[in-house]
């Protein structure tokens, strides 16, 4: 016969026929205490286990049982770990909607205080978002952070419409509305050029991916009205960005937008010079 143990912390009896755990015996051989929870659950999980074998023989007194997959480390069933992959790191996990709307506040806040320039203060912002310091903080550990989370999200927001423009409206009409919120997004980041400057003294690097990220969106917007016809085809993305620089620095500011607008039309029309227009048919 088998032999387990008690409820009893050291009397050894026959348990179902279960022997007690490999961690249980050690416990036992250093004179320690044993948990009874885990003798407990280490023993429904081997009767559990060992009743899963009847088809391969190896039921409860039908003969010695495969090895059991118990023991240090055994988890009890039905408790899940998240799964990731080797060498990768976990994705954050999701705000709740109220923070969410608190972090959106405290960026769109700090987009209007640091495309000014100047030295705002974190309580100035985090005041004007409409939420207390300790969320800013707690969003945002440092100031570096906070710049570096405006920047970059003022370049999600640039690239992702994009794909929203070319939903409702030409390509070659989404493209010169996109050129207008990429001076925008230029003027924002000249307004914060100081702040940024010390978010790369600091290490840090906002521009990361930036030229990839931008090359996309107009990669997008360029193969779109080649499709349609309405710009040309050969036109190089990076060419493109190039261009756009160069207004934004030239004529970027707020009261010389007129002068912007112009160029950018200069600009559209060199594009879709040489279109071939809407396919026939």
């Amino acid at each position: 016969m088998v032999r387990g143990w008690s409820q009893r912390w050291r009397h050894p009896v026959t348990a179902y026929g279960v022997p007690a755990t490999a961690d249980s015996a050690a416990h036992l051989v250093a004179g320690t205490t044993v948990n009874r929870r885990k003798l407990r659950y280490g023993a429904q999980n081997k009767r559990r286990w060992l009743h899963l074998q009847p088809a391969q023989g190896h039921g409860i007194g039908s003969g010695p049982a495969p090895p059991y997959p118990g023991g240090r480390g055994h988890r009890r069933p039905g408790r899940r770990r998240r799964q990731t992959v080797p060498g990768s790191t976990p994705s954050p996990r999701p705000l709740r909607a109220d923070a969410q709307r608190n972090r959106d506040r405290l960026l769109a806040a700090a987009v209007r205080a640091l495309s000014q320039g100047g030295e705002a203060t974190l309580e100035s912002i985090a005041k004007d978002a409409g939420v207390g310091i300790g969320t800013l903080y707690r969003h945002f550990p440092t100031r570096e952070a906070l710049v570096e989370a405006v920047y970059r999200n003022e370049l999600t927001r640039l690239c992702d419409a994009a794909p929203l423009l070319l939903e409702s409206a030409p390509a070659d009409r989404a493209m010169r509305v996109w050129m207008d919120r990429f001076v925008d997004y230029m003027t924002t980041k000249r307004g914060m050029a100081d702040a940024l400057r010390a978010v790369v003294a600091s290490g840090g690097n906002p521009f990361a991916h930036s030229r990839d990220s931008l090359t996309g969106a107009i990669s997008a917007l360029l193969a779109a009205g080649a499709k349609e016809g309405s710009l040309r085809a050969d036109a190089d993305p990076a060419d493109v960005l190039t261009a756009l620089s160069g207004v934004s620095l030239a004529a970027g500011q707020p009261d010389r937008r007129e002068q912007a607008g112009r160029l950018l039309d200069l600009l559209m029309d060199g594009l879709r010079h040489g279109a071939p227009g809407p396919p026939a048919g």
